[in-house]
């Protein structure tokens, strides 16, 4: 394994608009329910946390892997809430070496830095949806055009296409 793209669906009751990942991921009430990745670029891995699914522990080791890149769109996010989820005491988070924000690489080629932005400059064909797994599948497919975009760019703009 040398790359994953990964996205989670979280709750938690704090409002994280106002008071950020930090506060939102240390609620008591915080939980990851979905999980999804994608590993060196194979079909999407769906866990429904929320309805007892476990991660496998090869994808929970990949995490803390410094050496494993991770790819996700609001890596600052998917980095604190998974450090809560996987035990890290409060205010110990996992390390931001081999994590590749798809959010910043949105805004260095000139798109919007959300997510359904994205979606609607690049004419995605689905745009964002509002429900659990369709959901997740749908930003992980977008992030992973994103990271093809951008590498393409900076590799003599030589596009590729996936088809999912």
């Amino acid at each position: 394994m040398n790359n994953i793209t990964l996205d989670i669906e979280s709750f938690s009751s704090v409002d994280i608009g106002k008071s950020g990942v930090y506060r939102y991921a240390e609620s008591p009430d915080f939980e990851i329910l979905l999980f999804a990745c994608s590993v060196d670029g194979k079909p999407v891995q769906v866990y429904d946390l929320a309805c007892g699914e476990k991660v496998p522990d090869e994808i929970l080791k990949a995490l803390t892997d410094e050496k494993i890149i991770k790819h996700s769109f609001n890596a600052s996010f998917e980095r604190i809430c998974l450090s809560r989820y996987l035990g890290l005491p409060p205010g110990t988070y996992l390390s931001p070496e081999g994590w590749h924000c798809d959010m910043v690489w949105a805004a260095t080629l000139g798109l919007p830095q959300s997510l359904e932005g994205v979606g609607a400059v690049l004419g995605l064909e689905k745009q964002k949806l509002s429900e659990g797994k369709d959901l997740i599948r749908l930003e992980l497919s977008q992030i992973v055009i994103l990271y093809i975009l951008f590498w393409s760019a900076r590799r003599s703009f030589s596009w590729y296409f996936i088809l999912w």
